[in-house]
């Protein structure tokens, strides 16, 4: 009774999220029925990612390998704005009342997929929620209480006294990408900076491409106005850190691998950093809570 005491506390708090990938936020249960759909197909084996989906620990790789089935049932606009529209009703449920969603437009030829049309499904998704209030725009977040403010010139979706969360999107650079293909997506931010969109993430998995690859892009982006945040230091580049840190983000994700030295320059850059705690721990980039650098 006590545990489920706490668990009512931490759930009834109002939360902001600022670290949320949407295709990490998928349903299992959504995941399960679209990878489903695939092996009835016969482009993959269903029972070769059952269990990997249904896996609560992952390390690192087995994420970005989990990330690679879900970028192959993520091919359809479709598909795209039921994804987007569970991810917000999951988070308002667990009363999340700012929440910065973070996602790299894809390209699928073969589906009639640009990287316009797809966050263009994103946005239709946040307009299907129904079960609160979506605060889009960047005139919503106005003065006041954001928990009980109607706001004015929002996607309503139902009366001014639902419960409401806001929401912006960060358009993510993927490090696979090219100069160029970066640079689209930072256009394509600027272009939909009215639908909520205020930043660019670059994420992905760690050990592919290199930082001068995505420089001209998010010195671009600065340059425009858009707010960056790096994933940085996932895994040991002392090279690349020192770089990203020089570069002076707004944010940057993780962090689990500096150095005293790292620290120093972080530190008196008074760079902001989103620590995830629990996931470092569960995909054990981090060994235990004890050694976490959170504390630090």
């Amino acid at each position: 009774m006590e545990k489920q005491r706490d668990m009512d506390w931490w759930v009834s708090m109002p939360k902001i999220e600022l670290h949320a990938h949407l295709n990490g936020s998928i349903r299992n249960s959504t995941l399960l029925e679209l990878a489903k759909g695939l092996g009835e197909k016969g482009t993959i084996v269903f029972s070769d990612v059952e269990q990997a989906i249904l896996k609560s620990d992952r390390s690192l790789q087995e994420v970005f390998k989990l990330f690679d089935l879900i970028h192959m049932v993520t091919t359809d606009l479709q598909t795209v704005t039921r994804i987007t529209k569970e991810v917000v009703e999951d988070f308002a449920a667990e009363n999340v009342v700012y929440l910065e969603l973070r996602t790299t437009p894809k390209k699928n030829d073969l589906k009639g997929m640009s990287k316009r049309s797809y966050m263009e499904a994103v946005v239709k998704g946040l307009r299907d929620v129904t079960t609160v209030e979506v605060g889009l725009a960047p005139q919503d977040l106005g003065m006041g209480n954001p928990v009980n403010s109607g706001g004015s010139g929002n996607l309503c979706n139902g009366t001014a006294r639902k419960q409401k969360i806001y929401v912006r999107l960060l358009l993510s650079i993927d490090r696979r990408e090219t100069t160029d293909s970066a640079m689209e997506t930072v256009k394509l931010a600027l272009e939909m900076r009215h639908l909520g969109v205020t930043g660019i993430d670059l994420s992905g998995n760690p050990i592919v491409g290199e930082w001068a690859t995505f420089l001209p892009a998010l010195q671009f982006a600065r340059e425009e106005g858009l707010s960056i945040t790096l994933h940085c230091g996932e895994v040991p580049n002392t090279e690349e850190i020192q770089s990203m840190l020089d570069f002076l983000p707004g944010r940057i994700g993780h962090a689990c691998c500096f150095g005293e030295e790292e620290w120093r320059k972080l530190k008196s850059s008074k760079i902001p950093v989103e620590i995830c705690l629990t996931s470092n721990i569960c995909t054990e980039t981090i060994s235990s809570f004890d050694l976490h650098h959170f504390g630090y």
